[in-house]
């Protein structure tokens, strides 16, 4: 083994962890290494930036469901910020932001997990090792028999505890009306703590974000835009119809395809979607004449979805119409996006 190895499996056998006397060492910190693991060698992790991504916690919450045998609670928050006691791991707190701690000095929650923190950053040396098959394996398997030999954990497990995970609530977000679904909300809000909960709905938000654009073809349903990488990048942003956190509704009804810049226009009340499906400009817009200009779509029906009940719901689309139409331009509502 090369001396660069050996260095970090020792940094992954040492690791510094809690330690509770009716529970021992915490599990937390292998679970979210074995996570990154996870998603270096799906490429989803390419650079030494680890970002809090819906991806990355749903990881770290299968693995831990197959790893952990104690009665520790799952709290992805504890070990991305945490990480920071190791050599290889250092925290980029967003700029202008204090870091809300407890009393322990801990992170108070997965919230401020992300309100305060942009991401953290491995040694580039580690993502190199971790990026290559045969030093990936070597470390990954030091965690599995230092930190979890007597659960037997199995990669092809984890694999499929993702995908079944996964597309249950993708078939929530396709298939159940919008009550459904925040009745599976308020039984996860009974059943969760306030963190898991969090994080909950940061997955779900995160297969809403994946799912609009998929069924909208990557497409601006306004514009027509399609931009996509050979990198799996795309420039179409998912879109609440009414906000989640008025709505707690992740369904694709509730759900529209739009380039940044309608986005922005669309949750600004500048344009919206009438329930036949125009497009509609404010009244109180007013704008230069360029390729850029929100009126060459004002009276243009959107893109639709091929699949009918996956259309914007119209009940959603008034609420838009009725959250953001000025009173001070009733007049104009023969014409303007009330019609």
């Amino acid at each position: 083994m090369n001396e660069s190895l050996n260095k970090y499996i020792h940094f992954f056998e040492t690791l510094n962890r809690g330690y509770n006397k009716g529970l021992g060492r915490a599990p937390h910190k292998p679970v979210l290494l074995l996570a990154i693991i996870q998603l270096i060698k799906k490429k989803d992790i390419l650079f030494n930036r680890i970002f809090i991504t819906p991806e990355l916690v749903l990881e770290f919450k299968n693995i831990w469901n197959l790893a952990v045998n104690t009665v520790h609670v799952s709290n992805f928050a504890l070990p991305f910020f945490h990480m920071r006691s190791e050599p290889f791991w250092r925290l980029a707190i967003k700029s202008g932001i204090t870091v809300a701690v407890t009393k322990s000095k801990s992170i108070k929650s997965f919230k401020s997990l992300k309100e305060s923190i942009s991401f953290a950053e491995i040694d580039k040396e580690l993502l190199q090792l971790l990026s290559e098959t045969e030093s990936r394996n070597i470390l990954e398997q030091i965690i599995i028999q230092k930190y979890f030999k007597h659960t037997r954990l199995d990669y092809t497990d984890i694999e499929a505890g993702i995908y079944a995970e996964t597309l249950k609530i993708e078939n929530q977000i396709l298939h159940e009306d919008k009550t459904e679904y925040q009745n599976h909300l308020k039984e996860l809000r009974g059943a969760l703590g306030d963190d898991e909960y969090e994080e909950e709905l940061f997955i779900r938000g995160g297969l809403f974000k994946k799912t609009i654009p998929k069924i909208y073809d990557y497409s601006c349903c306004i514009s027509g835009m399609k931009i996509q990488s050979t990198l799996g990048t795309q420039m179409i942003d998912a879109c609440h119809i009414i906000p989640f956190s008025i709505s707690n509704d992740d369904t694709i009804p509730n759900g529209i395809s739009l380039s940044p810049n309608l986005h922005r226009a669309f949750d600004r009340g500048l344009i919206t979607i009438n329930q036949d499906y125009i497009v509609r400009i404010s009244p109180t817009v007013t704008e230069n004449k360029t390729m850029f200009s929100l009126s060459q779509f004002n009276g243009k029906q959107i893109r639709l979805p091929q699949k009918a009940n996956w259309f914007p719901s119209p009940e959603s689309l008034q609420w838009h119409n009725k959250r953001h139409y000025p009173e001070k331009c009733v007049s104009y509502k023969s014409r303007v996006w009330l019609d």
